[in-house]
């Protein structure tokens, strides 16, 4: 198994922190998909831009809809969270 390098909550600051607890507001917990960018802000900030744009903004889609196309892909391509 990879091991990765991530800020745990507990010693998260700043921009960070700020994301993680926007995490716990949103799922009850920071994911590790978060955790994974924690040492890059710049780079984590843009990811939740993407996602939040993408599972949230004005779609012809809707929210459930979304969901079901990502776990699908999800499971397609074989990942695991």
């Amino acid at each position: 198994m990879a091991w990765i390098r991530v800020v745990a909550e507990h010693e998260a600051r700043g921009s960070l922190k700020l994301q993680y607890e926007k995490a716990l507001r949103r799922a009850g917990r920071v994911f590790n998909i978060l955790k994974v960018q924690s040492l890059n802000h710049v780079t984590l900030d843009a990811s939740m831009q993407l996602y939040l744009a993408t599972m949230r903004g004005n779609s012809s889609l809707s929210r459930v809809d979304r969901e079901l196309l990502a776990t699908v892909v999800s499971q397609v391509n074989e990942c695991f969270y």
